[in-house]
């Protein structure tokens, strides 16, 4: 089966063919590069949208993130990822071992075939040449062979012709010699160049156009085995990604396996336990005889016995909700003038009349209950050092969590301190290196921040103690908290019921309320008498006069010279003694200031 025998003929429709040929690899070449391009976009829109639902760093997102069902999210976003990653392979592959090899081989073959088809045109020219020389002689001989006949026949009219002289005669033969000889050189012409052209003929159709034919035969096998060939590499392609890929699934369903509902169970557990006692039965309250209310002996904080308060700290109480009691109010602000009348300290709000105790029971039950100690009692509505507005447990975690804070802080400080110490002893040695000396404020100044870091780390191991039972509570933080409580008095009367509910949670008339605030003070500033008394870091003078009427503060009378025995922490009260058995607690804004400087150094 050859093209060159059995297509002899079809000169002009196999260049037509090639042409086609040609134009299908390259239509597959397209179509390769515009499979490289959706690779290459849709591995782009994985990559985005993985990137886009990964949670943001140091955001409340992040921290969302510790239960096991939004951990195998992120494995399957991760994985995604390199799932992504494989069709980027995809692409680059198909570019580099299909597009780049049929580009620059439909090159050649354009060249080839203009070659192949070059040579067998200038065949078609050669064999026309000889065609046409061939019609040439034949054309020739025959007219000589015509004019060869009409002399012959002018000269046996002649020589018939009695009248005719026989110089005449003569002359007419020699002319029908002539053409008669002229003729046979066309014969013999003619002849040659038929026999040279049914050489080239036979050249033409049984060698020429064969091996053309063969060539361009060859050529489009060789187009049809190479498309061939580029559509199994275009398959392997893929097929190379698919192990991979198939890892990334299998890291996903390995991801979705790992989910462990208990765990999530637990850590929601963590997340929002709050430490506190669920609340009591509440007794029934008779009203059908007329006598003064009762106090529930199963009230929601269970801190009463038969009627009598147990409001000691120390005792079973210490951690007890209170759901009903309202946040302290800041300091009074300093009086427009120093005039007596302008004391900040007025008569107490009148009077609210008595809520229904099963609207405040609602109310507790679909309310978060705030306050479980009295550090939780703030001034201001900054988030406190030792986290005292959380619940017990959501303390512990906070104050595990930044002592693992400074303890990181203090190690990477003490490694700072030992590579500047080890710079030092090689200045030391090699004084051309450094000056030692010159390492000394830098050396002290990471001591100084060490000494700083453990000081902190202190303070919060020592809150951490007390809120997991190992050490009591302090007492200046407590005492404080205790006045504080007692000296709220608003100017405007809020309709809430927690302005008239006690600690214990029971419903009271407000001067129970007074009367268990003060109990509870005085009996929680019992624990701490035997406690030394603080040192003074300064003094003060009063600006104004202020009337300290509530429990844990002093009274000062304007221009009055006082000790200051502890600053003020952000939320506006300044400690201060008048004489060893006089101290207490005045706003900030009604004194002036002068501390210490030795005092603030150390």
């Amino acid at each position: 089966m050859s093209w060159g025998t059995e297509l002899w003929d079809q000169f002009d429709n196999l260049e037509k063919h090639t042409q086609w040929g040609i134009d299908i690899l390259e239509k597959y070449i397209k179509f390769v590069k515009e499979r490289t391009e959706i690779e290459l976009s849709y591995a782009k829109q994985l990559r985005n949208l993985s990137k886009k639902y990964q949670p943001k760093k140091n955001s409340k997102e992040e921290e969302e993130y510790k239960y096991t069902s939004c951990k195998a999210f992120i494995s399957t976003l991760n994985e995604m990822n390199d799932y992504a990653g494989q069709h980027e392979v995809i692409s680059e592959n198909m570019a580099s071992q299909i597009i780049v090899d049929l580009a620059r081989y439909v090159q050649e073959l354009k060249q080839e075939r203009k070659s192949n088809f070059h040579d067998g045109r200038k065949a078609q020219q050669h064999i026309e040449t000889c065609w046409k020389q061939l019609e040439s002689s034949k054309r020739r001989f025959e007219r000589d062979c015509k004019e060869a006949d009409r002399a012959q026949q002018y000269f046996e009219k002649m020589d018939a012709d009695i009248n005719v002289t026989k110089a005449d005669v003569e002359k007419a033969r020699q002319q029908a010699q002539i053409r008669h000889q002229m003729a046979e050189d066309s014969k013999a012409d003619y002849s040659s160049i038929l026999q040279k052209f049914n050489h080239e003929q036979h050249e033409y159709y049984h060698t020429h156009i064969p091996n053309i034919f063969q060539k361009i035969q060859e050529m489009e096998e060789r187009r049809i085995v190479r498309i061939g060939e580029s559509m199994k590499t275009y398959a392997e392609v893929d097929r190379q990604v698919i192990p991979i890929i198939g890892k990334c699934l299998d890291g996903i369903v390995k991801a979705a396996e790992s989910i462990d509902q208990k765990n999530d169970s637990q850590l929601v557990i963590e997340a929002y336990k709050s430490g506190f006692e669920p609340p009591g039965d509440i007794e029934f309250e008779d009203y059908t005889q007329p006598m003064k209310r009762t106090v529930s002996d199963n009230s929601l904080s269970n801190s009463r016995g038969e009627g009598k308060p147990d409001l000691k700290f120390g005792g079973k109480s210490k951690g007890k909700l209170w759901p009903f009691i309202k946040k302290n109010k800041p300091p009074p602000p300093p009086p427009a003038s120093a005039s007596p009348s302008a004391v900040p300290n007025g008569p107490q709000s009148p009077k609210q009349q008595k809520e229904p105790l099963s609207h405040r029971f609602n109310e507790f039950m679909t309310s978060k209950p705030k306050i479980h100690c009295f550090r939780s009692l703030k001034r201001g509505g900054a988030t406190p050092e030792d986290f005292s507005n959380l619940p017990p447990e959501q303390r512990r975690k906070k104050l595990q969590q930044k002592v693992d804070e400074l303890n990181k802080e203090i190690q990477k400080e003490m490694d700072q301190r030992d590579a500047i110490t080890k710079m030092k002893d090689v200045y030391l040695k090699n004084p051309q290196m450094g000056d030692p000396a010159s390492l000394d404020h830098k050396l002290a100044e990471v001591s100084q921040n060490i000494e700083k870091l453990r000081l902190e780390t202190q303070k919060f191991e020592a809150w951490l103690a007390e809120v997991e039972g190992r050490l009591p509570a302090r007492s200046e933080q407590a005492r404080r908290q205790s006045g504080l409580y007692d000296s709220q008095n608003p100017p405007t009367v809020n309709n809430c019921a927690q302005d008239r509910e006690s600690p214990d949670g029971s419903y009271t008339e407000e001067q129970s309320q007074e009367s268990e605030v003060k109990v509870l003070a005085t009996d929680f500033d019992d624990e701490f008498d035997d406690e030394e008394p603080l040192a003074a870091i300064g003094t003060c003078k009063a600006l104004y006069t202020f009337e300290g009427q509530n429990e844990g503060t002093i009274s000062v009378v304007e221009g009055e010279t006082l000790y200051v025995i502890e600053e003020d922490k952000g939320d506006g009260w300044t400690r201060i003694r008048r004489n060893e058995d006089e101290e207490g607690y005045v706003p900030t804004s009604y004194v002036e200031v002068c501390l210490d400087k030795n005092a603030k150094d150390s």
